[in-house]
């Protein structure tokens, strides 16, 4: 049986007392972890070097688009809105990790032909000629959200929620391309 207070409202904890109540243990928790010491740093530093190892993966999406687009022209009008989707991912993420942002935007063209692309084998081959380069653009597309995808498991906070969501929006592009 439920009692109810003079006003009318229900007696005890309403939903909105509890999640205020629950969002204030979460904030006392996150305060007495977020002193920690120098092992914060580590963790943060090779979260950002993950990320930034993300860079050349999302530049090979865009390069991808191009090639396509090159290959295809049919395929322009069809794909710029994803294209355009793809090179604002790439620029979310060149600004969130920092230090990455100014050697990257500076050598976006050498750096994804060169070691950084060919470590994370992220540089997207030339599609194939005449043959089915949406089928290509899709499989560049998919290989390139995996990725994002395994780093977000490795990254925490708002690193992960960023490559989280580079990695849906690909998949979006995925279906999109099907």
């Amino acid at each position: 049986m439920s009692t109810s207070l003079p006003d009318g409202s229900p007696a005890g904890f309403s939903r909105r007392r509890l999640l205020a109540g629950a969002a204030g243990l979460a904030l006392l928790a996150a305060g007495c972890t977020a002193g920690d010491g120098g092992g914060a740093a580590a963790q943060t530093s090779a979260q950002d070097d993950r990320l930034a190892a993300q860079l050349p993966v999302q530049e090979a999406v865009v390069a991808a688009y191009d090639a396509a687009v090159a290959a295809d022209p049919a395929l322009g009008g069809e794909v710029a809105p994803l294209a355009e989707q793809a090179r604002t991912q790439l620029e979310r993420l060149r600004a969130a990790a920092p230090g990455a942002a100014a050697s990257s935007s500076g050598s976006s063209s050498s750096g994804s032909s060169s070691s950084g692309a060919s470590s994370s084998g992220a540089s997207a081959p030339a599609p194939p000629a005449g043959g089915d380069v949406r089928g290509w653009l899709r499989e560049q597309v998919a290989a390139a959200a995996a990725g994002h995808a395994a780093a977000c498991v490795e990254a925490t906070g708002a690193r992960a929620a960023l490559l989280g969501a580079v990695a849906a929006g690909l998949r979006g592009h995925e279906a999109a391309l099907a």
